[in-house]
This record gives structure tokens, sequence and C-alpha cells, in this order.
């Protein structure tokens, strides 16, 4: 008796399952941005995705899961881990000033402040995890990556840095002064001045740190 071949069911790694995670990730983030984390439903990622709850479900598990990998994707596509890639061959100011400006480019960017404002709103509502999950992914996570990229500096004899997790927090700080705080509350009046602000601002941070902490 002939035996009926039994058809393999799609893996997690097919380009169609990852097509529908990509789709995924990308109307949670809109609607993440347009009504916070509470105004999100499962459902409503599904229909602005075009599958069913289930397949959100699958590939996710849930909305505190889902918004960690949309952070968490969102981050890696714009901040990945070479932009804190130390070059030993590369002056260290060159190093600092290009982290700097992708940096403040990226954290005042209008649609990373809309994500911002959405966390902010919902930890005013009492959901303060989500914050947190937020901190954890980006301003947490970038503060290692600084942090060893400054320490490898320092053993590298380029600087001279007594504390390195404090002084990668002073770097962070003194790029941005207060132009993130500026977009947040909607106070730069125009676009094309703003940039320009921003971008010596970030230069400017890297002047001072570089003050305090270049080898002599």
């Amino acid at each position: 008796m002939s035996t009926i071949p039994q058809t393999k069911p799609q893996g997690p790694g097919r380009p169609k399952d990852m097509e529908k995670r990509a789709a995924i990730l990308e109307a949670a983030k809109a609607l993440f941005i347009r009504n916070a984390f509470a105004g999100t439903s499962m459902d409503a990622v599904a229909a602005e995705a075009g599958v069913s709850k289930l397949t959100v479900y699958s590939h996710f598990g849930d909305k505190d899961n889902l918004f960690r990998e949309v952070i968490r994707a969102r981050i890696q596509d714009l901040m990945p881990e070479d932009t804190y890639q130390y070059d030993p061959g590369e002056d260290v100011r060159e190093t600092l000033e290009r982290i700097a400006l992708h940096h403040v480019r990226l954290d005042c960017d209008v649609q990373n402040v809309g994500t911002f404002r959405a966390i902010l709103s919902d930890c005013r509502q009492g959901n303060p995890r989500y914050g947190k999950l937020l901190w954890e992914e980006g301003p947490d996570r970038t503060h290692g990556l600084m942090k060893r990229l400054l320490q490898q500096a320092v053993d590298d004899g380029k600087l001279d840095i007594p504390n390195v997790g404090r002084a990668a927090g002073q770097f962070i700080s003194l790029i941005k002064g207060e132009m993130l705080l500026r977009r947040m509350f909607g106070c730069e009046e125009c676009a094309f001045s703003y940039a320009a602000e921003l971008e010596q601002t970030a230069r400017d941070g890297v002047d001072m740190f570089l003050r305090a902490y270049l080898k002599r």
C-alpha cells in the first residue's frame, strides 16, 4: 500500500513567515506611536498587518513581548552595535563626533520623539513597566555600548577616565543638552535652525568631554 507523502509545516524561518513578522512589527510600531501602548490591541495590530490575531500571538506571545521586539528592532535598525565600534586607527575625536552626530539625529528624530511621548503617556497612566522596557532596550543598552568603547579608548591610552560608567552617561547628556526636551515639548520654531543647533550642540559636547578626559 502506498503512503501519501507528508507536507512539512512551514517553519518560522521561511520567507513568508519572516514577511508576516516584519509586517506585524511595522503595524505595531505605527499603532504604538499613534495610540500609545494602552490604546493598542492585538486585534488592531493584526488588522493593520493584514494577518490573523493567532498569527500575531504565534510570533510574539503577548503584547508586552511584541512591544519589546518593536523597540529592539527599531533601535537595532537605527543604531546597530557597530555604530559604537572602536577603531584604534581613528582619531578619538573623530570617533566621538561620529557617534555624537548619529546619536542626536536619531534621538531627536520626529518619529522617535513620537515613540517617547507615547511611552510617557503610558507611564502617566500607571504603566511604568513599558517605560522600563524602552529604557532597557534604548538608553541602558546605549550606555553599555558607550561604556565599552570608552574603556577601549582608555586601555589604548587615548583617554584618561577614572569612572568609565559615569563618563558614558556624561557623554550622552553633553551631546544632547536641552535639544531633545525642546523637541519633546514642541519648542523648536524652525526645523532648519534646529538641525544646525542640534549638530553644533553635539560637537560642543564632544569638545567639553575631551577637555575633561583627553589623555595629556
